[in-house]
């Protein structure tokens, strides 16, 4: 049947005259042209770079309170957890014992007292005596010394009576500093030992809120490059006492408190190779708790002029960072760059770029190096990038 095979030769004909799959790309690609990328100059911009540490609140003033007299525990006179002003009562010991103390001490003083009257009557009846000669002058010496010994017997039960005053006053338990109190640690009707030993009995604890101390730790080598900037007078990092110090808590976004460094240890810590430095900061409405965590950062580096770039642009080639730029012919270029910290989200680049240079943004796996792109410029700003703390380092 002839009109079958024409139809038969039409079909492979025409299969003949379309493309194999491989050649259709080759030939879209061909007619496509150069990958799409973004490319931006890197941003300049002065800043100044700072350390990250993570610091730990703690009190300027501690006490445990314990008691100076032992016995029996009367009464408690605080609510635990309360915020208590110096010289506040706190604990009242049965006072009965020391009065009854006292009592005996100022009737002793009575009863010495009266014998410095009578021993001073003997002497003023013995002087006559003495001059008609009735009396030898050792029985007058022997009722003068009766008088000293009288007046130092006084001055004992001065002492006795001074002595029982002060051990009554120390049944009423007062704050001695001004702070927030810990709960009570003995009930009423208690035996309550007294002394500063470790069987002394611990009452409470009080510690003070207002300033407060943050503690942290500086390394070797950031401590050497304050003691650098400090010198050169750019700055004063942690290496000085006044240096100012930024807090913030792990939920705040920026370090919005301000504080100064007042202590700096006298030798590292050879163990950890870091000393132990602390600043201070006001704590009016005590946001801040000893035993807390805070995020601390100091000045790192003086000002400089720094090139930026979104994390977006940089590549990983294992330990290695590059990015890619693009030449006036389209050519992708690698280079090679070293890394800096985050500058409100953009990354700074220390080494490897001049600045001017045209970079890929987005579309680096479109990028090959040797390779053309069509580059589509883009301005690259601060709010293109992720929030993030101003130049900051990771913690230490």
């Amino acid at each position: 049947m002839p009109w079958l095979t024409a139809c038969v030769l039409s079909v492979l004909v025409s299969g003949c005259d379309q493309p194999t799959q491989p050649q259709a790309q080759a030939q879209q690609k061909a007619t496509a042209g150069p990958p799409i990328v973004t490319v931006s100059k890197p941003l300049r911009r002065e800043i100044v770079e700072w350390d990250e540490y993570t610091g730990r609140f703690d009190a300027v003033e501690t006490v445990e309170i314990r008691a100076r007299v032992s016995g029996y525990l009367n009464e408690v006179l605080f609510t635990d957890g309360q915020i208590v002003q110096r010289g506040d009562p706190l604990f009242v010991i049965d006072p009965r014992p020391f009065e009854r103390t006292l009592e005996q001490a100022r009737a002793e003083l009575v009863q010495a007292a009266t014998r410095v009257e009578n021993a001073n009557l003997d002497v003023v009846r013995g002087r006559p005596l003495l001059e008609r000669r009735i009396i030898s002058e050792k029985t007058f010496d022997d009722r003068e010394n009766l008088v000293r010994e009288a007046q130092a017997a006084v001055k004992v039960a001065e002492a006795k009576v001074k002595t029982a005053e002060l051990e009554l006053s120390f049944t009423r338990i007062t704050a001695p500093l001004s702070g927030r109190i810990s709960r009570n640690q003995v009930s009423v009707g208690n035996w309550v030992s007294a002394g500063g030993t470790a069987n002394a009995t611990l009452l409470t604890t009080i510690v003070s809120q207002d300033p407060i101390y943050v503690y942290f730790d500086v390394s070797e080598n950031n401590y050497i490059k304050y003691k650098r900037l400090a010198e050169r007078g750019v700055g004063s990092g942690a290496a000085d006492l006044g240096a100012p110090v930024e807090i913030a808590l792990p939920d705040e976004h920026g370090y919005p408190h301000r504080a100064q460094v007042n202590f700096l240890d006298n030798r590292l810590d050879q163990g950890t190779g870091t000393l132990r430095a602390r600043a201070v900061l006001p704590n009016q409405a005590s946001l801040f708790s000893p035993g807390m965590f805070a995020r601390v950062r100091v000045t790192g580096s003086a000002p400089y002029t720094a090139i930026l770039l979104p994390d977006a642009a940089i590549g990983s080639d294992q330990t290695n960072k590059y990015v890619y730029t693009v030449g006036e012919d389209g050519t992708v270029v690698r280079k090679g760059i070293v890394l800096g910290p985050l500058h409100q989200g953009l990354r700074v680049v220390r080494e490897g770029l001049a600045g001017d240079e045209w970079v890929v943004t987005r579309g680096l796996q479109r990028a090959r190096p040797g390779q053309k792109v069509t580059p589509k410029p883009e301005v690259l700003t601060l709010s293109q990038a992720q929030p993030a703390a101003s130049a900051q380092k990771r913690p230490e």
